[in-house]
């Protein structure tokens, strides 16, 4: 066992931190997206609609993302000529990322849509606003205080499953810290190490989605004070919707 030496590796690890910080927001940016896109196109009235979105969303959930990542860097490539997906690990790491965990958001964001009462898409609907505006002005900003708290615990995991980008050449912390522990040893230092600086990130993720959460709920809370969408049908007059 070498004697242990820290400081030689240290712009190595502060690399790959930075290389799991912009991999786990890119993916989780691609997740959220996806989310919102098939969860909203689950919700679609043509049924072949639907039904496509309910194969792509049970597809990757069903399946492991760590064959998604490797179908996605060896494969896909061969299949589509997309080569660039090959030369670039840190491209088919979020595109793996954002596929498997946006399927798991679309749920989120329908069951959160689900739950808005009943009552207030009857209300917009009496007021005439278009589906569009139901859900713009009505229904998705009641809807996004449910949604934070299960995206942050989305977010948590993406976060955990960020190591598997280092089995395709992306040079993460994960990645760093195996390379020290074969060429320095010292696992215990190491890897206690690691788990600490995922501890950190995942606890500072946390903080952050408690204030998201509690500033969406002050907000519908002013929103949605009684009145609201009588003076939301005065604001949409030029979008086509009619006051009651």
């Amino acid at each position: 066992m070498s004697n242990l030496d820290f400081g030689a590796w240290r712009p190595l690890l502060l690399h790959g931190l930075w290389v799991t910080f912009y991999i786990t927001v890119l993916g989780a940016a691609v997740a959220l997206v996806l989310a919102f896109a098939l969860g909203l196109a689950g919700r679609s009235r043509h049924l072949l609609v639907r039904g496509v979105v309910r194969i792509l969303v049970e597809f990757f959930r069903g399946t492991s993302l760590l064959v998604q990542l490797f179908w996605i860097y060896y494969a896909l490539p061969q299949v589509t000529g997309w080569y660039s997906l090959s030369q670039s690990g840190s491209l088919a790491a979020v595109a793996a990322l954002g596929l498997n965990f946006g399927a798991y958001g679309s749920e989120i964001v329908r069951g959160s849509i689900n739950a808005v009462p009943k009552a207030q898409f009857e209300g917009a609907t009496a007021l005439n606003f278009t589906g569009l505006q139901r859900m713009r002005l009505v229904i998705i900003p009641q809807a996004i205080p449910l949604m934070i708290p299960p995206f942050g615990n989305m977010l948590i995991q993406l976060l955990k499953s960020s190591p598997l980008v280092a089995l395709v050449a992306v040079l993460d912390i994960y990645y760093q810290a195996n390379q020290y522990w074969e060429q320095e040893d010292h696992p215990a230092f190491i890897f206690g190490l690691l788990l600490v600086v995922y501890f950190v990130l995942a606890y500072a993720g946390t903080l952050a989605i408690r204030v998201l959460e509690r500033q969406a709920q002050r907000r519908v809370g002013r929103e949605m004070a009684p009145g609201t969408l009588r003076r939301l049908t005065f604001r949409t007059k030029g979008e086509g919707a009619t006051g009651a």
